[in-house]
């Protein structure tokens, strides 16, 4: 009799999690649920009782794993220094890598699973990762640190199905999943961000200056400030938008004018190939800065040991600290991060 694969599901007690631990045991594999503790909050109590329940709905074992110390150095850490540094950092691409899927394999192979799987929307083909059937659902934009290690080991079940049909299996499934709203924050912050970085960091007050270098007011730290930002700026005879820092000096820069925003080229470090090997340049791809953004034609070329991205067309309120995408048609080719 041929052994089943067991197969670890990261159970988060929402609908796409839920949904593809279910397809995954009608499918014959050994799925089992595993919740990640990452920080302490009653929300993320009821989500693991949910997930627990859902677990036992579907008669698969379920397993808590306490990452919550790793989680704070890996995450928080990450979220708090960048911020500090006075860049916009997005910790959910970090996160992916280093926990959801790299600290979560490591645990499920030393309880013998032979793989993982996640309800992101996005598609597998080989040593290939590309986007999802349901283009406004795809996440691969949060995917491009995962390597050819990781992804040999990882199914997305999802990446086929659009978000309706998900919710409808949930409902043919019987699933107890009713009426849960989706999270759209930094899982981590809460409400209201600013608060958050109060807590945890000393901002420095400095200088705001105009387009022509005039002082026009004070800003209260950069780390409650972001490329692009209009609202909370405090300035009157507005709007005004955030259009640069000068972090030597303390200087939040800002205009009038929305085209002071765009610009065509930025450096990026960090960068990650999923493939494993570097390209070669100057190479043509699509590239985005943002998550809820098309994807535009670019140049990448070799900038040192890091890379230049020059965009065939001005991109607006490109901000350090996050993510610059690649893509070749349906492919994720890799990312880094804009400094």
């Amino acid at each position: 009799m041929k052994k089943k694969l067991k197969i670890a599901v990261a159970m988060s007690g929402g609908v796409d999690s839920s949904v593809t631990a279910a397809l995954l045991k009608k499918q014959g594999f050994e799925a089992s649920g595993i919740f990640m503790k990452l920080f302490n909050s009653p929300a993320l109590e009821v989500s693991e009782k949910r997930a627990r329940k859902i677990a036992k709905t579907l008669g698969i074992s379920f397993l808590v794993f306490d990452l919550r110390k790793e989680f704070k150095k890996r995450i928080i850490n990450y979220f708090l220094s960048e911020y500090e540094k006075g860049r916009t950092p997005n910790p959910c691409v970090v996160c992916n890598k280093e926990i959801k899927f790299g600290l979560l394999l490591e645990r499920a192979v030393s309880l013998k699973s032979d793989f993982i799987a996640s309800g992101h929307y996005v598609r597998k083909a080989g040593e290939k990762l590309l986007i999802a059937k349901d283009k406004n659902k795809d996440q691969s934009y949060f995917l491009w640190k995962l390597n050819q290690k990781l992804l040999s080991r990882i199914l997305f079940p999802l990446g086929n199905y659009n978000k309706q049909k998900v919710k409808d299996l949930a409902k043919e499934l019987k699933l107890p999943l009713l009426n849960i709203p989706e999270s759209q924050e930094i899982c981590f912050v809460g409400k209201d961000i600013n608060i958050f970085l109060k807590k945890y960091l000393k901002p420095k007050q400095g200088v705001i200056v105009n387009e022509k270098k005039e002082i026009i007011g004070w800003h209260k730290g950069f780390c409650f400030y972001t490329i692009g930002q209009r609202k909370g700026i405090g300035l009157s005879g507005g709007p005004y938008y955030v259009t640069g820092k000068d972090l030597k000096k303390n200087i939040l820069i800002v205009s009038k004018n929305k085209k002071d925003l765009a610009k065509k080229e930025l450096i990026a470090e960090n960068v990650n190939w999923i493939s494993g090997k570097k390209p070669k340049f100057p190479l043509r791809i699509k590239a985005k800065t943002r998550y809820r953004q098309k994807s535009f034609p670019a140049t990448v070329q070799p900038f040192g040991k890091k890379i230049k991205v020059i965009f065939d067309k001005p991109q607006r309120a490109i901000t350090p600290g996050q993510s610059v995408v690649f893509y070749s048609g349906q492919e994720l080719l890799g990312g880094g991060i804009i400094c």
